[in-house]
């Protein structure tokens, strides 16, 4: 009887080293809202891992690569529905909607009041503090040519990447972290 609970011990810190090993002080998140306050959330939440040492990759999707989009930038080479798109989704984070109480803009516009009142970041700017911190962005491949976005019309960020879901799937899987906003 001691042995085999000798050997189910000796399994359990072989697990438990593994774990330790494969895990590192890393947040992975993946930013799939295109709603203004959930894309501060994220900027938030990623700055302050980064604040406090830990490594960030955020991987962009779906309805959120709309913040990303420059407004003076142009995609070419679009076809009728990549342009449909492009006119309805928002350019760049100035563009987004709060998720609620938009009021045709107007939930928007007093959120940003308030923002500034209260001395709080805009997005654009949380977007420059994350590229100091040397936040990593991944935007998904896959999104941006469902929805006609290209390289050429995103924002200028140093560590930006077009990538696959297995980039995020490895991230994850390493990172002590994972969110979904």
């Amino acid at each position: 009887m001691g042995t085999e609970l000798e050997n189910q011990i000796a399994d359990l810190k072989k697990q438990i080293n593994l774990l330790k090993e494969g895990t590192k002080d890393q947040l992975s998140m993946v930013v799939f809202s295109g709603d203004m306050d959930k894309i501060l959330a994220a900027l938030i939440i990623a700055t302050g891992a980064a604040a406090f040492d830990m490594k960030v990759k955020l991987f962009f999707t779906f309805w959120a690569i709309s913040a990303l989009r420059d407004p003076a930038k142009t995609g070419k080479g679009k076809n009728f529905i990549e342009k449909m798109f492009g006119m309805m989704l928002p350019k760049g984070s100035p563009k987004l909607k709060l998720s609620n109480m938009n009021m045709c803009g107007a939930g928007t516009a007093m959120m940003k009041g308030i923002m500034k009142k209260h001395k709080v970041a805009s997005i654009e700017e949380m977007l420059k503090t994350a590229a100091e911190l040397g936040i990593e962005i991944n935007i998904c491949e896959m999104s941006m040519n469902l929805m006609g976005f290209k390289k050429e019309e995103m924002i200028n960020y140093p560590h930006m990447t077009i990538c696959g879901v297995a980039t995020f799937l490895t991230d994850a899987a390493e990172s002590k972290i994972q969110l979904f906003i």
